[in-house]
């Protein structure tokens, strides 16, 4: 089986491609040259037909996140434009897209309609926010003194490589349209996790809530980006930040 990777360079694309390797052929759209890639650039659709031609499975994993998903739906309507009949569309989504009205997600959320409209088979598989995305927030924060942080956010974080593995299944088997939506193992506060990351990384030294207002904060406090009743993820968050070592 083909299977052509885009965003395969990310943190949740390359556990994917590596994990499908070895048992298919696997390509990786990248504006970048190097082994095993295809060059193709998505905002501009230069090169795209090329990249995908004769793919059984395209996974979808590439997104704008410098911009807020600015370029995504072009890059959506190129890739779908540029595919073979026949050719199945697995799209890496986020939980909660359709309940919390933050730009990206609404943007996210056009492109999981694109791919439904367009009549092509595809799965869409929607996950909660990675281990290594919450990681990249508090070690932002975690030199200051004091950090101000949305404690009472709720979260179900997943391993990207956890997460790689519900891509992986979505590849292997027929289109299922709207996949079952996945996420970690727990459900955390942030304020939870913040102590989690302070217990181990011995930073930031203090934390304290700051009140989020508006509708995006609401659905946050409620928990609207949470699968409790689908925990796929195996590594906890407790166990990912052991995984990091200290700060100190």
């Amino acid at each position: 089986m083909v299977v052509v990777v885009t965003g395969g360079t990310g943190t949740l694309g390359r556990h994917v491609v590596a994990e499908l390797r070895g048992d298919h052929d696997v390509r990786v759209v990248s504006r970048q040259p190097g082994p095993g890639r295809a060059l193709a650039d998505l905002s501009s659709g230069q090169g795209v037909r090329e990249a995908v031609a004769g793919a059984d499975v395209v996974v979808h994993a590439a997104s704008d996140t410098r911009r807020f998903g600015k370029a995504d739906e072009q890059q959506v309507q190129h890739l779908l434009s540029a595919l073979e009949p026949g050719t199945h569309v697995v799209y890496v989504s986020i939980v909660g897209i359709d309940r919390i009205p933050f730009r990206y997600y609404r943007r996210k959320l056009a492109c999981e309609g694109l791919i439904t409209a367009s009549g092509r088979p595809h799965t869409i598989v929607r996950i909660t926010q990675f281990h290594e995305l919450i990681a990249m927030a508090l070690s932002s924060v975690e030199r200051l003194p004091v950090a101000p942080l949305p404690t009472s956010f709720r979260f179900q974080p997943i391993a990207a490589a956890d997460a790689a593995d519900v891509v992986v299944d979505a590849v292997r088997t027929r289109p299922a349209g709207r996949a079952p939506d996945a996420g970690g193992p727990q459900v955390l506060e942030f304020g939870e996790m913040a102590k989690v990351w302070r217990d181990v990384r011995g930073r930031p030294r203090l934390a304290f809530g700051v009140p989020v207002p508006g509708r995006i904060g609401a659905a946050l406090r409620r928990g609207e980006n949470t699968v409790p009743a689908n925990p796929i993820g195996r590594q906890t968050w407790q166990d990912y930040v052991r995984s990091l070592g200290s700060a100190r």
